[in-house]
């Protein structure tokens, strides 16, 4: 039987305005914890924090 990928798809959004800005995948294996990254929000024209949200497809 074949194993599940524990690679998994998900979206960063920026928590100054909300605004998905990336997608990005991740092992959910060896993080358990949240995704927060310090990237470049279109939106705001400023780097700010990016948090990891749902799984997409």
């Amino acid at each position: 039987m074949a194993q599940k990928d524990a690679t998994v798809k998900l979206g960063l959004v920026c928590a100054v305005c909300g605004y998905r800005n990336y997608v990005t995948a991740k092992n959910k294996l060896e993080n358990k914890d949240k995704l927060v990254l310090k990237k470049y929000c279109r939106h705001c024209r400023k780097h700010t924090e990016h948090k990891e949200t749902e799984k997409l497809k």
